[in-house]
């Protein structure tokens, strides 16, 4: 019996690429990922034939959507430069609502001009969107988000959260979740439920060890898909786990949807806090205020002895939100409870409410909320009597 993997590529050499020849042996097919219905594969083109790409693309799309059990179609039609960089003007589109987007500002600039003049619109019934960042990888970032989502959720705000890390998701593991989401009425997902929380990532897409070996567009229109075609209700705050570092995937959320504020997660090292720079940088270059910056693993005390050792140092998150002017939100420690229930899936804020690191981290999400309160009242009006 043929995968449907075997399908896709059966179904893709009937569809003609402006030359004639099928699509299957044109040269310009990514890696098919294949997995329960759901359906990603990108087009590479150069950069000048885009235009004349797009009906392959839509007819590609609509070919691979008629197959029986393909619950939804993501295909992104890339444009790439003659050594090897991806066009700003590749296309790429979610195939489950049939819509195309354009990939456009690719410079942090040119992503706060266009911020400027238009504005990104928002997602409907979500009244706020957050992102928790960090200028590198291994800082424990994930965790960090999962948790502030959770303590928020406990100061009674509705909160969803979205894995934005295409290349590394987390949530499958944080939150425990093995099941496929749903589909709505066809074409749009719903999000998977888990404490109270609506959660959607790539990762309950595709299989644990399926590695994403995608372009910048493909990213980019996994993102868009997952934040505009997923049923995600009434929320007053979505927490967004972006990737580490300053990518594609931060200025898609810069363009596409009009952030709130960005946490910045980091250790108290020096290279972690270069890193941090960086990142707050990027945020304020694309007109992203931000809420704060998280000490994590900011001190271990051992469990046995009671002694403190400052693996990473100690403080140096706290100076350098001092330095930079963005609020310090607090400190959270290197402690083997709250690392044993992350790989749990069982995050502390609800493992645990009542102990010393649930408190910690509810304290962080009250600093966030008094931030986006702040970021939310109008500005103050200047009266000239006469």
């Amino acid at each position: 019996m043929a995968s449907l993997k075997d399908e896709v590529l059966a179904a893709l050499s009937a569809v003609p690429t402006p030359d004639g020849r099928p699509l299957r042996a044109a040269g310009k097919l990514s890696d098919i990922v294949a997995n329960d219905g759901k359906v990603f594969f990108s087009i590479t083109v150069d950069a000048g034939a885009v235009e004349a790409w797009e009906s392959v693309r839509a007819a590609a799309e609509q070919a691979v959507r008629a197959l029986a059990g393909v619950q939804s179609v993501m295909v992104a039609l890339t444009g790439e430069r003659a050594g090897g960089a991806a066009a700003p003007s590749a296309a790429a589109s979610g195939g489950t609502g049939g819509g195309k987007s354009q990939a456009g500002a690719t410079s942090p600039r040119a992503a706060a001009q266009a911020t400027r003049q238009s504005g990104p619109a928002g997602i409907p019934g979500v009244a706020a969107i957050i992102a928790v960042a960090s200028g590198k990888g291994g800082v424990g970032k994930s965790t960090v988000a999962v948790n502030l989502a959770l303590a928020l959720r406990d100061l009674g705000l509705k909160v969803g959260i979205l894995d934005a890390d295409i290349y590394g998701p987390s949530l499958p593991k944080l939150l425990a979740i093995r099941e496929k989401p749903q589909t709505a009425g066809g074409t749009r997902l719903k999000p998977i439920l888990r404490h109270a929380i609506p959660a959607m990532s790539i990762g309950f897409l595709i299989e644990e060890e399926t590695p994403m070996i995608w372009r910048g567009p493909m990213v980019m229109s996994a993102l868009t898909q997952m934040l505009r075609e997923v049923e995600w209700g009434e929320l007053d705050v979505m927490v967004v786990d972006m990737p580490p570092g300053t990518g594609d995937a931060q200025l898609t959320m810069a363009q596409q949807v009009p952030l709130k504020g960005a946490v910045i997660v980091s250790t108290p090292q020096d290279l972690a806090l270069l890193d941090a720079r960086r990142g707050i940088a990027m945020f304020r270059r694309v007109n992203v205020p931000v809420l704060g910056i998280v000490e994590n693993m900011s001190t271990f005390v051992c469990p046995h002895c009671g002694e403190r050792s400052d693996i990473f140092g100690h403080g140096g998150a706290r100076h350098e939100a001092e330095r930079l002017g963005v609020p310090f939100l607090g400190e959270v420690p290197l402690a083997l409870d709250i690392r044993e229930k992350s790989d749990a899936g069982a995050p502390v804020v609800v493992s645990d409410p009542q102990g010393p690191h649930a408190r910690i981290f509810r304290d962080i999400a009250a600093r966030v909320r008094e931030g986006l309160q702040a970021e939310s009242r109008p500005a103050p009006k200047i009266v000239i009597e006469a």
